[in-house]
């Protein structure tokens, strides 16, 4: 599926994850991704719906909270709700 044919409707949100990197210890142990306390997860705005009450826009980086939305594409994109989204960074 071509990401460019994706269209959010209303107030919802097409996201790229950005992967984080895996987390070590000081010792140079590499810590499984259960291993830590639940976390938001970060992402680059692809598309935003129509609605007037979305606050972001296209190729901003955003955090948003980590078990909404749907995954789609191999979990490499997201369809959130725009209240999901808890911050911009940058």
């Amino acid at each position: 599926m071509d990401k460019s044919k994706i269209k959010p409707l209303e107030d919802y949100v097409l996201i790229k994850i950005i992967k984080e990197e895996k987390k070590k210890t000081d010792s140079g142990i590499f810590l499984p991704e259960n291993s830590s306390e639940s976390k938001s997860q970060s992402g680059r705005v692809i598309a935003v719906g129509e609605s007037d009450k979305i606050k972001v826009k296209k190729d901003q980086k955003v955090i948003f909270k980590e078990f909404s939305g749907t995954e789609i594409e191999d979990g490499e994109y997201m369809i959130i709700k725009n209240e999901d989204i808890m911050a911009v960074i940058g």
